[in-house]
């Protein structure tokens, strides 16, 4: 600094001393302004000038130093509050995803149905993390075969067909790794091949998540949201939606029991048909649609002819065999009309036909007669061949009550037994 002031006064010290020289020229010695005078004036001068024109230059770039700090420090506070106006509004978003899962959470306990449980899941994360945008699939796992089977579906565009119905890449990696998948740019990540997934299925994907249903170390499905837009999820939309499958994983399972509850409870455990309980209970619904729609429904009653006999000659376990042939056989006799089939009772079967009149229903119980009479059926080694009697009653022909109407095909039934066995009867 007293460097600086010291060179800053020299200016000052020659204007002074070339006016005073002139000021004494003039006074003094009344002569004109000599050369030597007027050279120092002007050199004064100059270099007057030339320092102002530094001290102006010094000013203008502290001033521009200035206004370049000052610029900085207000991108700064911009790039601050943008960050604060970010973190706000996932702050918002966060609060308003924790405020739903509540409601989910409540839904889910008071719902025992898969079919629920499954459409509250993909429902909620398909709106609280997707905005409703893109695809939320939801897949189940077929633990007999190991595969997926797509189960529920939403989507954006309605007229999209989602042809994977067992999973693609991304589906088999997270089976395959029992964990999350996020995949935020398709074109930048490396474990997948953008062509490959289109050619498997014929719809862009850009930017997916992806989490496992896991129950007690078992896989119980799978729960994917996917977009076209690179970049469109988030490490923190994958936790949360890690979150949702993991409160859903207890549902999904507490369902899925209370289904193969139910389908125990209303199922044969020898031959998978229904049993007579939940066969009855059908029948009397089945019965007030017809009369209500003025259609026709007609009822076979089967019985195994001496069925007794093969369970003395081979063994109770030879008994079973046949009878789960017998069910077998009406599955796939009958598959074209979509039948309602039961045990009824021992080597009794019952097979409910909805829409057909008594007509029809003796002529599809005829060619099931001689299919069954032409199976070939192994018991310890030897070929032997079964038979059936029918007896068919049908509505409103015979009668127009359920109970009766299971009563007209058994009589019929036994009539078919006191002609001989092995054929269709009515009354």
């Amino acid at each position: 600094m007293p460097l600086k002031n010291s060179s800053s006064k020299i200016p000052v010290f020659l204007l002074i001393i070339s006016f005073c020289l002139l000021l004494f020229n003039s006074v003094f010695l009344h002569e004109k302004i000599n050369l030597v005078v007027s050279l120092v004036f002007t050199l004064a001068n100059i270099s007057i000038f030339i320092y102002f024109l530094k001290l102006s230059s010094r000013k203008s770039a502290l001033i521009k130093s200035e206004i370049e700090h000052s610029s900085e420090q207000i991108n700064i506070i911009n790039v601050d509050i943008q960050k604060s106006r970010q973190l706000a509004k996932a702050l918002k978003l966060k609060i308003t995803r924790y405020d739903n899962l509540k409601k989910i959470i409540e839904k889910l306990n008071v719902s025992l149905k898969t079919d629920t449980v499954i459409r509250e899941l993909t429902a909620a994360v398909y709106s609280l993390i997707s905005d409703n945008r893109g695809i939320a699939l939801f897949y189940l796992v077929d633990n007999q075969y190991q595969r997926l089977n797509l189960v529920y579906s939403l989507k954006d565009d309605s007229d999209l067909v989602i042809l994977s119905k067992e999973g693609d890449i991304f589906d088999q990696w997270v089976l395959r790794h029992s964990n999350q998948l996020i995949v935020e740019d398709l074109k930048n990540d490396f474990r997948f091949d953008p062509e490959k997934t289109l050619l498997q299925d014929r719809r862009q994907i850009f930017s997916l998540i992806s989490s496992p249903l896991v129950s007690h170390d078992s896989l119980l499905g799978l729960l994917r949201l996917e977009s076209k837009k690179a970049g469109f999820f988030t490490q923190d939309d994958l936790r949360f939606l890690a979150l949702v499958a993991d409160l859903g994983s207890a549902a999904l399972e507490n369902s899925l029991l209370f289904h193969k509850k139910e389908e125990l409870a209303i199922h044969d455990d020898l031959t998978g048909l229904f049993t007579k309980h939940h066969f009855v209970s059908r029948l009397k619904d089945e019965v007030k649609r017809c009369q209500r729609l003025d259609q026709y429904l007609s009822l076979m009653m089967i019985d195994i002819d001496f069925f007794k006999q093969y369970n003395d000659k081979f063994g109770h376990t030879a008994g079973d065999i046949v009878l789960k042939k017998v069910g077998l056989l009406l599955k796939s006799s009958l598959r074209e009309v979509n039948p309602l089939l039961c045990r009824f009772g021992g080597e009794e079967f019952l097979v409910m036909l909805s829409g057909l009149n008594k007509q029809k229903a003796l002529v599809l119980a005829e060619d099931l007669r001689g299919r069954i009479e032409k199976k070939t059926i192994i018991l310890r080694r030897n070929e032997t061949h079964i038979t059936v009697s029918i007896g068919v009653a049908s509505l409103p022909l015979d009668t127009k009550d359920d109970d009766e109407l299971i009563q007209k095909a058994d009589k019929a039934m036994y009539k078919a037994k006191e002609k001989g066995r092995n054929r269709v009867c009515s009354i």
